[in-house]
């Protein structure tokens, strides 16, 4: 009796939850997946499938360093789209963002640290990384960058906002 109970539970949670992504989802406009593609201006809308792909790939593999946006190793250092810009190169762009997850450097862009930040480039070191698509990596890049302008200063802003 006990088991079904709990599959009873475990489907309802599991249906429910199916209902609530796709409502939030679709509140997702076009100038909310609006996003830069690059430091010159350009600009590319992200489709629902990528920003859920992001927002899954994004929770299997980065969340548990950057939960909501912030970075628990370094909380000076979070994922909202302010602090991004003013790293070396700027991160606040997709292309950007793409990049840093295939070779990460300090925030000012002078050191390598593959070593110590997971990276395509450290996917020896980091196996959460070995089997991340080019695609997954824009579809994280592009969760990052739509999050704030859902959040707001919720992502990125650590316990203040929890």
């Amino acid at each position: 009796m006990k088991k079904i109970f709990i599959a009873v539970v475990a489907i309802l949670f599991l249906t429910f939850q199916a209902f609530i992504n796709s409502a939030t989802a679709a509140k997702l406009n076009e100038s909310i997946r609006t996003l830069p593609l690059n430091e010159d201006g350009k600009e590319v809308v992200l489709t629902i499938k990528e920003y859920t792909r992001g927002k899954k790939v994004f929770n299997n593999v980065c969340s548990q360093c950057h939960v909501g946006g912030i970075t628990k190793t370094n909380p000076d250092v979070s994922l909202d789209p302010e602090t991004l810009s003013f790293a070396y190169p700027a991160r606040n762009n997709i292309t950007g963002l793409v990049d840093y997850m295939k070779n990460p450097t300090t925030y000012d862009g002078f050191e390598e640290i593959s070593e110590l930040h997971p990276s395509t480039k450290s996917a020896d070191i980091f196996p959460e990384m070995r089997n991340l698509t080019e695609d997954d990596l824009y579809t994280i890049a592009g969760y990052i960058l739509v999050q704030p302008k859902v959040l707001g200063k919720q992502w990125g802003g650590g316990k203040i906002f929890r």
